[in-house]
């Protein structure tokens, strides 16, 4: 089902919002040099839920810093209803994720100039798993 305006709106102010309120966050705790970057927030219908799609860089920073920000997630959630007050009336529940598509269009990337191109090399390629 394709997302509705008020959806996109919400979306949009909260990935602002929250891409600010992570990089001070992220540079306040002494992880200077790492780069969060919010790739897209989803809303549910009902506005109750925000799934957050997070790109962290450097990569291997990525699974230590989900754990931080999940581990505070109340406090992100009270700084961004402030500053959405006038905006939202209730703030969603948040949800976290890693976004690993940069990371999988450059393997793709890396794989096809590569020597295990999969197109030169059919046999390289999983298997179709019925299911």
């Amino acid at each position: 089902m394709e997302e509705t305006q008020r959806q996109k709106k919400v979306g949009g102010v909260l990935q602002a919002d929250l891409a600010d309120v992570l990089q001070r966050a992220a540079s306040d705790g002494g992880m200077q040099g790492v780069l969060i970057s919010v790739t897209k927030v989803r809303v549910t219908t009902d506005l109750s839920v925000a799934k957050a799609y997070l790109s962290v860089f450097p990569e291997d920073k990525g699974p230590e810093l989900l754990a931080g920000i999940r581990s505070n997630q109340p406090l992100i959630r009270k700084e961004l209803a402030a500053r959405t007050r006038h905006q939202l009336r209730k703030m969603p529940e948040l949800m976290f994720y890693i976004d690993d598509t940069l990371a999988y269009l450059d393997k793709i990337d890396q794989q096809l100039k590569g020597a295990d191109n999969p197109i030169a090399h059919p046999e390289l390629l999983d298997k179709r798993k019925k299911i």
